[in-house]
Order: C-alpha cells, then structure tokens, then sequence
C-alpha cells in the first residue's frame, strides 16, 4: 500500500510547511459525504497520531489513518495550474464515479 506525492507537490507542501514555521507534512483522509459518497480530507499536520500509517514522498511525510487507506492506495496527489486556478489534484486509481459538482467521489 502506498501514497505518493509528485515533486510539485512536495515543492508546494515544503514552502507551506517554511512560511507556517512548523509542521512535519500533510495528513490525508477520507470522509463521508457529498453525492457521491466520500471525499478526500487534506490538511497540515504538525505531528503523527500512533495510529498514522506514514509514507516519504520528496522529503515530505504524508500521514494516512487506517480506515482511509483502503480507500487512497495508490493514489499520487499532485499540485497543478490551470490557468488562473490552482491546487491539489487527487489521482486515484480506486475512483469509480465522481459526482458532476467534482467534491465528492465513489470507490
């Protein structure tokens, strides 16, 4: 089982991570919600929780609770522009359906 990150990505995480002034990478999860069932949880995080599986991407930790990783293994995040817009894109190879509004998806 594995997460990964792109070097954009990482990139992306480190400088946050420098202008915050603390912080050992990002925790990523799933919720339930939406209409198409889940939703990816991503946020900063400062410290691992005992149950945090951990992955090294680039030099940046990615921090996964155990219910949420059958449901992100194999997944690449990867931090993208388009245009004037930019942000973090999910490439999940478990996503069955997303929902047409692009906030929730289906395994």
């Amino acid at each position: 089982m594995a997460i990964t990150l792109t070097e954009a990505a990482a990139r992306h995480v480190q400088k946050y991570l420098a202008r915050r002034g603390k912080g050992i990478g990002v925790r990523l999860g799933v919720k339930t919600t939406g209409c198409s069932g889940l939703a990816y949880k991503l946020e900063y995080a400062d410290e691992a929780a005992p149950e945090d599986i951990v992955f090294d991407a680039h030099g940046v930790k990615v921090l996964v609770d155990p219910k949420s990783l059958p449901y992100l293994d194999g997944t690449e995040l990867d931090f993208v522009r388009e245009g004037l817009n930019e942000g973090f894109k999910f490439n999940n190879p478990n996503e069955r359906d997303r929902c047409g509004c692009g906030e929730s998806f289906r395994v």
